[in-house]
């Protein structure tokens, strides 16, 4: 299996309810590093897995869209708790969706895989990988 990752960040606020979240059930912020992964067994013909570029450009987009929000204000996520896990899941289906409106080019068309990570420090992180 072939794999590219491309990286980005975002800068997020919430909350959460529940004793297992402890002091972070006040509000607070997190900062996440963004990892997209995006597989595939065979190189497309131009020997590549998917465009970098693009790939770079619509893993921008989909993170601008949470990017210095408080997410328990945005109505998507009303009555959820936007864990680390459950925001890789979010990003992973928005750039799936992307790649099957045709964003990241026909070539990615081919891709078999995506997985996102999402790393809140150097020492923890959180990941949802999905088909494609």
């Amino acid at each position: 299996m072939f794999s590219i990752t491309v990286r980005d960040h975002i800068m997020i606020a919430h909350s959460f309810r529940g004793d297992v979240f402890g002091p972070a059930q006040r509000l607070h912020g997190a900062t996440f590093l963004v990892d997209a992964t995006f597989r595939r067994e065979q190189l497309d013909e131009d020997n590549i897995v998917v465009d970098i570029g693009l790939a770079t450009r619509e893993l921008g987009a989909v993170v601008g869209e949470l990017n210095y929000r408080n997410l328990d204000n945005e109505p998507d996520f009303a009555g959820v708790n936007t864990s680390t896990e459950f925001l890789a899941k979010v990003v992973a289906d928005r750039l799936a969706e992307r790649v099957h409106n045709g964003a990241l080019g026909e070539g990615a068309r081919g891709l078999a895989g995506l997985t996102v990570t999402l790393h809140e420090s150097h020492v923890a992180w959180a990941s949802y990988e999905r088909a494609l």
